[in-house]
């Protein structure tokens, strides 16, 4: 496996930006990301947090 440009709190970082208001698109150009990239992670992201709830 493909091991990431990103390290796990760049992913968190970037994601909580997201929640503050600015647009995917702005994250994607000034990180170098796609916005396939972003949303990608706020599902894997939301799927752990579930599993940690139950």
């Amino acid at each position: 496996m493909k091991k990431s440009r990103f390290s796990d709190a760049q992913i968190i970082s970037i994601l909580k930006q997201g929640e503050n208001g600015i647009p995917v698109a702005q994250l994607c150009r000034e990180h170098g990301m796609s916005a396939a990239s972003y949303y990608k992670w706020r599902v894997l992201t939301q799927q752990f947090l579930l599993k940690l709830c139950r």
